[in-house]
């Protein structure tokens, strides 16, 4: 970055904070502006946000710090980050990030000498369908080649800006395979909210329960529940807040209802603004999708010219309601739904004691409701055709559709709709499997199946998902995927709690033992132990599920692990003569007297 750029330091600062009325809980979106510009955040620019914004100086560097794209050290032009995900690995993820370190001179996870240029891995982008993936400077680099691989070097040694790359580098298409009640048929904007209208709030609350509708985040609450609680919760202002942080690696289904069924949620979300009395609604986007920002914006825009979003929508006094739009940075946990709010707040992304709850106590302390994008997708469809309608769809328990985003050993990856209570084995049917060996269902943090369930079915009293669906051929190693999602997990814990700070390292260090052929039997125990000491003792969701794919490979897939396994009651994961392979090389010795005995 030539040194002119940063010598308005101060003024660039001042010009964001004032764009922002200088409110503190702007504070994440100012530093993501800032990144933007110099492509890290300077030392000096902490120093001015915190004045301006009036907040200590540790607060704002420890909120820069805590996400995953801010850089606290220059990043170089151009920042790329290949997506590590289990599928990206079963595609060459690996190969393709040694090759273009190769090309480029560069050092993994380091910056070029010329501050040019730096490459990392990061969590899963929701490119799952489009892999191998990577981010640079923040856009998504989708469906990579080696070929593609030489061509991106080629544009960087060049230092061709990013929006000049050719188009094809960033293709992003949906992907849907398979429709059902919400992707089948073209939404008109209005029609919900005119049902409402029509209906009257009460009426309208009380078709959301008889839809007995479920959050389609993963944890399955009662949707009217929720909202007859916050609508009951005394508070000045009201908040509704979509979910978009869309994290758990294998799913992408949020990014293609943003991309293509954006009126839907929005209409969805406003639908809840009528029933609960709300004025303001945040959307929370990922900063994987980015992209879809401006593309949304102007969504936005459009449906405030058309009296959808405003003062008196759609020709009711009073109903007035706005949707803004914050971008996070890159961290797991802000999918939970009190970290989420912190960082809405712009502060680190830590989930909260509770109770209280948000429903009561919520964004800047006030009355807030939050949802899954699916979820206020269903929402607007049942304001608009009713709770008996899409009752009828399901299974008792589980009403409605599940929208799944299926990627890894199958002919066809994608989206595909079903009707809560389909089975594994029909779905994996549809996507073109031939022999099944293992199916994650709800990423990580969900269920590892083995063949020998193909007969369960996607709902919340068997399989419950967000919408993950990662599919492995036999022959796939499961220990290499179970060690990518503890991996995983150890990186994405916020360090809250000592159960999850802890235990998620402890739990990526036992399963690497294994792995590399130094596991024990005691080593198996530990990890049950240890896994049922993170499930009930961890502050959170992310401690709780973490052991999950461990467990569940303990369980069902021995096989994984056993050859691995040393007939020692202990040994220890450290391999002192292997760490010595460096030094023998360096000196050109490989002789029996350079190892140890």
């Amino acid at each position: 970055m030539p040194p002119e750029n940063f010598s308005n330091i101060e003024q660039q600062v001042a010009s964001l904070c004032e764009a922002h009325d200088c409110e503190p809980h702007r504070l994440l979106q100012i530093l993501i502006q800032v990144q933007e510009i110099y492509r890290f955040i300077p030392p000096e620019a902490i120093t001015s946000i915190a004045r301006h914004l009036n907040l200590p100086r540790v607060s704002v560097e420890g909120a820069a710090g805590f996400y995953s794209f801010l850089s606290l050290e220059p990043a170089g032009n151009y920042r790329v980050l290949f997506s590590d995900n289990v599928t990206d690995q079963m595609v060459g993820n690996q190969e393709l990030m040694r090759q273009f370190c190769s090309k480029l001179w560069l050092e993994p996870g380091k910056v070029s000498e010329d501050r040019l240029v730096s490459a990392a891995f990061t969590s899963c982008t929701g490119m799952c369908d489009h892999g191998p993936a990577a981010l640079v400077n923040g856009q998504p680099l989708t469906n990579l080649t080696s070929d593609r691989i030489d061509l991106i070097a080629d544009l960087i040694l060049g230092k061709s800006p990013v929006s000049n790359w050719p188009s094809a580098l960033f293709e992003v298409n949906d992907n849907i395979r398979k429709t059902g009640m919400l992707l089948d048929k073209p939404f008109v904007s209005g029609n919900a909210i005119g049902a409402v209208l029509a209906r009257g709030p009460d009426a309208t609350l009380a078709e959301i329960k008889l839809s007995r509708l479920r959050g389609r985040g993963g944890a399955g609450y009662a949707t009217a529940e929720k909202w007859t609680g916050c609508r009951n919760a005394p508070g000045s202002m009201r908040y509704i807040v979509c979910n978009a942080d869309e994290g758990e690696p294998g799913t992408f289904k949020d990014r293609v209802l943003l991309n293509s069924y954006a009126d839907l949620v929005f209409e969805g979300m406003t639908v809840g603004a009528r029933l609960l009395g709300c004025a303001k609604g945040l959307l929370y986007l990922r900063g994987e999708y980015l992209f879809l920002l401006e593309k949304l914006e102007g969504i936005l825009k459009r449906r405030r010219e058309d009296g959808l979003l405003g003062h008196n929508i759609f020709g009711e006094t009073g109903f007035d309601f706005d949707i803004e739009i914050h971008v996070g940075a890159g961290a797991y946990i802000c999918g939970e739904e009190s970290a989420l709010i912190e960082s809405l707040e712009g502060k680190r992304g830590r989930p909260r004691n509770r109770p209280p709850y948000p429903a009561t106590h919520g964004y800047l302390d006030q009355p807030t409701v939050v949802n899954n994008v699916e979820t206020f997708a269903c929402a607007a469809i049942i304001a608009f055709r009713g709770g008996k309608w899409f009752g009828k769809i399901g299974t008792w328990q589980s009403s409605g559709s599940k929208i799944l985003s299926i990627s890894g050993d199958c002919a066809r990856p994608g989206i595909y709709e079903y009707p809560f209570g389909t089975s594994v084995q029909e779905i994996l049917d549809d996507c073109g499997v031939d022999e099944a060996y293992a199916v994650q269902v709800g990423g990580p943090s969900g269920v590892l199946i083995s063949w020998k369930e193909l007969d369960r079915r996607i709902s919340f009293e068997d399989l419950p998902t967000a919408g993950a669906f990662t599919i492995f051929k036999r022959g796939r190693d499961i220990l290499q995927a179970v060690r990518n999602y503890a991996d995983f997990f150890a990186h994405e814990s916020c360090g809250f709690c000592t159960p999850c700070r802890v235990g998620t390292q402890l739990q990526k260090k036992i399963v690497d033992k294994i792995a590399n052929g130094h596991g024990t039997a005691s080593d198996l125990e530990e990890l049950k132990h240890l896994g049922h000491l993170m499930k009930t003792m961890s502050h959170c969701g992310l401690g709780h599920t973490a052991p999950n794919p461990v467990l569940d490979m303990l369980e069902k897939f021995p096989g994984a692990y056993e050859q691995k396994l040393r007939n020692l009651s202990f040994e220890p994961a450290f391999d002192l003569d292997a760490a010595l392979e460096t030094a023998r090389r360096i000196t050109g010795r490989d002789d029996p007297a350079a190892h140890l005995p």
